[in-house]
């Protein structure tokens, strides 16, 4: 088990600084938003964080 927890931990701070790398600060505000109203059963929490995320990753119209 704890080899799982560490392999998770390990992915989930590989992800988040790739969401960094990629998108800026921007993209981990969305991220944590997201995350926080998953863990909080938050709709419009978690619905501010995807739309933030889909808005970043949408880019602007070229």
């Amino acid at each position: 088990m704890p080899v799982l927890a560490l392999v998770s931990a390990v992915f989930v701070i590989a992800f988040e600084q790739i969401v960094q790398w990629r998108y800026g600060a921007t993209g981990i505000v969305g991220l944590l938003l997201l995350t926080i109203g998953i863990k909080a059963k938050s709709p419009s929490v978690s619905s501010a964080g995807a739309v933030l995320l889909a808005l970043l990753v949408a880019g602007p119209a070229l």
